[in-house]
């Protein structure tokens, strides 16, 4: 079996880099992408060319983006795994952070992610073997799925990454057999960042351990039928409950308030509604 060729963003630290050395240890090849190249040079004195490509990316500048792709097709002719992971947080309450701040999160956190996402499509669909069975993984977060206090504008930026991968998800033409998952969750990792984040909440330790989600992730990108929403970690899964439990207890509660608010007019028609497609056909190889 050929081995599994991944695309791999935001590699120097944390979920990128660890995955990227998972991937390795188990016979994969890695485009692992990165602003400082620099800082796998340890990793590129272990693995040859044939298992490792390293290119500069910084996910902000979309120019950057298709030519990094191309030189990872002109190595290996195909990609079958884009983990989309390079981001990063901004802790601050959601009133008195600095607006320039947030605008470049979401350059890194909502578009980088964006446009890596079209690109990866683009190549699954138009460069790949037909029906190869690929996987593109976003590394979102919990505060995707529910409110984080001083992470307002990170929380912003998870709710748009996952309105977008829902929706691109139901967009793909189940023909090409390219399934998205989403990843929420929150592992503990050794950063700058994560440093910051003990601090400002003084909660300690962060509860998961990356190297058994990073190998979580991995299983994930070898199912046959992935979920789109996959809860790393049982804050995750936790969360995910909350989320669906308050929007059904509110649908129920409040519900019937809604009834009888279309058009008189529109008589028995009014209540049959027709919905578009969960999948559609948007373009054919």
């Amino acid at each position: 079996m050929a081995p599994q060729i991944w695309f791999i963003t935001g590699t120097s630290t944390g979920f990128g880099r660890i995955m990227t050395e998972h991937v390795l240890k188990n016979g994969g090849i890695v485009v692992a992408t990165l602003r400082k190249p620099e800082m796998l040079a340890d990793l590129t004195r272990q693995y040859d060319k044939t298992r490792l490509l390293v290119l500069k990316l910084d996910v902000t500048l979309s120019s950057e983006i298709p030519p990094a792709f191309q030189k990872a097709i002109d190595a290996f002719d195909r990609i079958d795994v884009v983990f989309n992971n390079a981001g990063f947080t901004l802790i601050g309450e959601s009133e008195n952070t600095p607006e320039n701040e947030a605008r470049n999160m979401f350059e890194t956190n909502y578009w980088g992610a964006v446009n890596i996402s079209r690109e990866a499509i683009r190549v699954f669909r138009d460069i790949n073997p037909p029906g190869a069975g690929e996987r593109l993984l976003q590394n979102s977060s919990i505060a995707g799925l529910g409110p984080l206090v001083l992470f307002g504008h990170y929380t912003a930026s998870k709710h748009a990454l996952e309105g977008f991968s829902k929706t691109l998800a139901t967009e793909l033409n189940p023909s090409w057999n390219i399934k998205a998952t989403i990843l929420p969750g929150h592992q503990n990792y050794d950063n700058e960042t994560t440093a910051s984040l003990r601090s400002a909440l003084a909660i300690g330790e962060c509860p998961g351990d990356i190297d058994k989600g990073v190998a979580i992730i991995y299983d994930v990108a070898q199912l046959s039928n992935p979920p789109l929403h996959f809860p790393l970690g049982l804050d995750g899964v936790k969360v995910m409950r909350t989320a669906g439990a308050l929007l059904a207890e509110t649908a129920t509660q409040y519900g019937q308030m809604s009834e009888g608010l279309l058009r008189d007019t529109m008589g028995e028609a009014a209540h049959v509604i027709k919905m578009p497609s969960s999948r559609i056909a948007v373009r054919s190889r």
